[in-house]
């Protein structure tokens, strides 16, 4: 079969296995165009740069902030741009489109930190972890890779202790992305062995903080 790629329309495939086309809606057309406007004019001229020097494109970051793309899916009462998954590919797209480094950044940022806060946070934990991270100002990150297992979670060395009004996380994390500028991270760490896979836990963890350190950067 012949792919057919188009910047308006996208595909879905029926039981038949024949290909239909359905356009997006107005609201994503318009938020497509915006995200390919802005890659081509501010990300672009930084893509390979960045990529050679490693350097964090802070700039950038803030102004798709602004653009309501670090929040993209959560709800509004808590500062989100409130929209869906599509408009969440659909931007991701055309931002990966402009440079993949900002593209990785953007759902790291989204996926894998205010996702987990998003559905399983409460009010309190989404007030203080969730909202003041959606302009752009603040980014999260997310540790589940160790150095010995990779992302393995069943596998998971950190630990946690429960110190009566807090937690004790002890362990390593690797390979994480946007770890040097989060204000925020999301540690996975082994609550109770005995439940193997199933002792693992989720903590959400300000930082700084006592306690918590970071490694030499790694050149990925």
């Amino acid at each position: 079969s012949r792919n057919v790629a188009s910047s308006e329309l996208c595909r879905s495939r029926s039981m038949s296995n024949v290909a239909t086309f359905t356009e997006l809606p107005e609201t994503h057309q318009m938020l497509k165009e915006t995200c390919r406007q802005f890659a081509e004019a501010e990300l672009w001229p930084i893509a390979g740069k960045i990529d050679k020097t490693g350097e964090f494109p802070e700039d950038v970051v803030k102004k798709m902030g602004e653009l309501g793309l670090m929040g993209i899916d959560i709800p509004e009462e808590y500062g989100g741009t409130g929209l869906d998954a599509l408009a969440y590919a659909v931007s991701l797209t055309e931002i990966s489109r402009g440079c993949a480094s900002a593209g990785v950044i953007m759902s790291a940022h989204n996926s894998l930190y205010l996702s987990p806060l998003k559905y399983f946070g409460n009010d309190e934990q989404k007030q203080k972890y969730v909202t003041p991270f959606i302009s752009g100002e603040k980014i999260g990150c997310f540790c589940l890779s160790e150095p010995g297992n990779g992302s393995d979670a069943g596998a998971a060395s950190t630990t946690a202790k429960d110190g009566g009004d807090h937690w004790i996380l002890n362990g390593t994390k690797a390979w994480i992305t946007n770890s040097y500028q989060a204000e925020g991270v999301i540690v996975f760490a082994t609550t109770d062995k005995a439940k193997k896979h199933k002792g693992i836990s989720a903590f959400v963890v300000p930082k700084p903080t006592p306690g918590l350190s970071l490694g030499k950067k790694e050149d990925k």
